[in-house]
């Protein structure tokens, strides 16, 4: 390491592997910064701040979630000042002219192709959980914010330890042509104790619970031979009720065993709302609080609630009820003014026991003494299976506190239905999946790069993370070709990664789907094409529903529920009543013309093609553009309350992106900026939420 590199910063002694990344920063190099969660690596990030400031350059801070980002920058303009730091969300944007700028990585990307002269003068762009490139839904927007962004930005990236990190790095050297430097630290400052709870029998080392798993294998198979002599057939699966009632009763002996030993404050992971709030409800009974803390936490909740103009709320008073006994719940149904308040409440310190869902474990610095999983199965979108074992180290990583525990202890409630000793086996052992890509440009990406490389545009998929492993996986099957003939320990023959090419057939599909669709004549953008390239993220509604007229049929209210139909996507448990305005000679024709493009689509061999608009949601759309109260909305619809504001904003994030998009002097507007200002009021204004906090 250089001479010149601190040994300290900000009154902290730094760990080596920090060091390592600060003297990268300091020789003019990327930095890919790979360590647990909790061990420190946010701080190589506040560095490359703190220098880039310095110089009198600027920096670009991503994040994956909106809440996160919201967080760092009231932290951060609570260290450099208002001035100096901006936001942009796509719900906000405040001062976005300062130096140290935080967006979403979506917003970050779309100014990249929109906007690209404003990152004149930024020297890093940091991407917070830079393994988010994995993700099923969003995971391309990494991808392509860091293959796009202008060649004279570093990247400072933080992951968590993933098994293939040095690949990513070498696939952006590659592709920015720059050199990356990779840190990869394993251990934390505060070691961790794995424990499997097993119902009725208490904590139990990963050796014991394999002889459990033997022992009750031993036994079912002894049941089923008795019950196939007696009764002729197999027994019946366990019944679900009971199941979960095994499973509440083992959480209780649980936290009894915490709170018997002063192994509080917990976070207790859940993977359903409904036993988030469950959970929270059951052990909301129990008294965690000294009469002084309560005391504490009651002042605190207090001045929240009257900062956020909350106070007379339902919900608010039944929380309140919920932190006077040091117990709290978290999940993305609520409303994001309770999910900040709770927040805050536990960064506080003050809370004993939070039930929260996953998206807790992201990114803000909210560490316990203890980590609990009700479970460790979810749905994934698709269907019910293990957690991923990244996923679960970095829920793990919020136990230990650094600088006032010695352990963390994280233990997992076993579900013999849901999970096997393999399963367990993967999470105990340190291990992470690799990390892959989910390279799939969108029609205004496609746009965009038309307008630069013309013909060339299906050459970007040989730029993507996913060609790099493509080209990897064939060069490791060659090698092994000599040794075995390419056959692994099975002896089947290894199998190929995704058909050469294959990227790059989807991205000439789309391209032929726009010019079948008067996006592109010949090597020009039409006036569908440039609105199109516009609009980021339902790009395509937007630009259908302009073109075919139907936006120019549609008054302030009912554009609101036009535009929402396009961002919102039902569940099977959603119902909502129906609207009063039945949108005539709108919603049919534009459903039609929507499902007449997804079949172009399929026809040019896209399998995935875009989704019809959902008007399930219009009706409580229309109530609150009509100036219904939440509580009014809320009782003709099944959406919980996070859920039906999360659309909104969307709503109003779609509806602002067209109205700037749209040509200049457009009579359509005036009624998208109408429109947007009658949603965007009460619980749904994320402006006047950060404002107030």
């Amino acid at each position: 390491m250089d001479s010149e590199t601190p040994t300290t910063f900000r009154g902290l002694t730094l760990f080596p592997f920090q060091r390592k990344a600060l003297d990268a920063i300091f020789s003019g190099r990327s930095v890919i910064v790979a360590a647990p969660t909790g061990a420190g690596k946010t701080l190589v990030a506040d560095f490359a701040i703190e220098q880039a400031l310095g110089q009198g350059r600027r920096v670009v801070y991503t994040s994956p979630i909106k809440a996160l980002s919201n967080q760092k920058f009231r932290d951060f303009r609570e260290h450099y000042g208002e001035t100096e730091v901006g936001l942009m969300t796509g719900d906000v944007t405040l001062q976005s002219d300062a130096p140290l700028l935080i967006m979403t990585t979506e917003i970050f990307r779309n100014t990249i192709f929109e906007d690209p002269d404003r990152l004149h003068g930024f020297d890093f762009v940091i991407f917070d959980e830079v393994h988010y490139i994995d993700d099923r839904d969003r995971g391309t927007v990494w991808e392509e914010a860091i293959i796009y962004a202008p060649e004279h930005i570093r990247i400072v990236g933080l992951s968590a330890t993933v098994p293939n990190v040095k690949q990513l790095s070498d696939w952006i050297e590659r592709v920015r042509g720059l050199p990356v430097d990779v840190i990869i630290e394993e251990r934390r400052p505060v070691p961790l104790t794995h424990k499997v709870w097993i119902p009725g029998r208490g904590p139990r080392a990963l050796d014991e619970v394999k002889r459990y798993f033997i022992e009750m294998g031993q036994l079912r198979e002894r049941d089923r031979h008795r019950r196939r002599r007696n009764q002729g057939r197999s027994p019946r699966g366990p019944n679900r009720r009971a199941q979960a009632r095994l499973m509440d009763r083992a959480g209780d002996d649980l936290v009894d065993f915490l709170t018997e030993r002063d192994m509080l404050p917990a976070i207790y992971f859940c993977f359903s709302r409904r036993d988030c709030e469950g959970l929270a409800r059951r052990h909301a009974m129990r008294d965690l609080l000294t009469t002084e803390n309560r005391r504490k936490m009651l002042e605190l909740f207090d001045d929240l609630a009257t900062r956020y103009e909350v106070t007379d709320r339902d919900e608010t008073r039944f929380l309140r009820g919920m932190a006077a006994r040091g117990v709290l719940f978290h999940h993305a149904g609520m409303l994001p003014i309770d999910k900040e308040i709770v927040e805050r409440l536990f960064n506080s310190g003050l809370v004993r026991l939070l039930f929260a869902t996953e998206t807790f474990a992201l990114g803000v610095n909210m560490p316990a003494r203890s980590v609990c999983f009700h479970a460790l199965s979810k749905f994934n979108g698709i269907a019910f299976g293990p957690l991923l074992a990244r996923e679960y180290w970095q829920m793990a990583g919020r136990a230990g506190r650094q600088g006032i525990d010695d352990k963390g202890w994280v233990f997992a409630l076993l579900d013999e239905t849901s999970i096997t000793y393999d399963n367990l086996q993967w999470f105990h052992s340190g291990n992470s999946e690799p990390v892959r890509s989910r390279f799939n440009l969108n029609y205004s990406a496609i746009l965009n790069l038309f307008r630069r490389v013309h013909e060339e545009v299906p050459q970007a998929w040989q730029r993507s993370f996913a060609r790099y492993l493509h080209e990897s996986k064939r060069h490791h099957f060659e090698q092994g070709k000599g040794k075995g003939k390419g056959k692994g320990k099975s002896g089947r023959r290894a199998r190929r990664g995704p058909k050469e090419g294959q990227g790059a057939k989807v991205i000439r599909a789309r391209l032929q789907v726009l010019r079948d669709h008067n996006y592109i004549e010949g090597e020009d953008l039409t006036r569908k094409g440039e609105l199109c390239a516009h609009v980021n993220g339902y790009e395509v509604p937007v630009t259908e529903a302009y073109d075919g007229g139907w936006i120019f049929r549609c008054d302030p209210v009912e554009a609101a529920m036009l535009f929402s139909a396009m961002v919102y996507e039902s569940r099977p448990a959603d119902s909502s009543s129906p609207p009063t305005r039945k949108l005539k000679g709108v919603r049919v024709p534009f459903e039609l013309h929507m499902e007449a493009f997804a079949a172009h689509e399929r026809a040019e061999g896209i399998r995935d093609p875009l989704r019809p608009p959902d008007f399930g949601i219009a009706g409580p759309v229309q109530r609150w553009a009509e100036g219904a109260s939440l509580e009014e909305v809320l009782d003709h619809t099944t959406l919980a309350a996070g859920d039906l504001v999360r659309v909104l904003r969307m709503t109003i994030q779609l509806l602002r992106q067209a109205a700037h998009a749209l040509p200049k002097g457009d009579p359509c507007i005036a009624v998208l900026h109408e429109a947007r200002h009658k949603i965007d009021r009460d619980d749904v204004d994320a402006r006047r939420q950060l404002e107030l906090g």
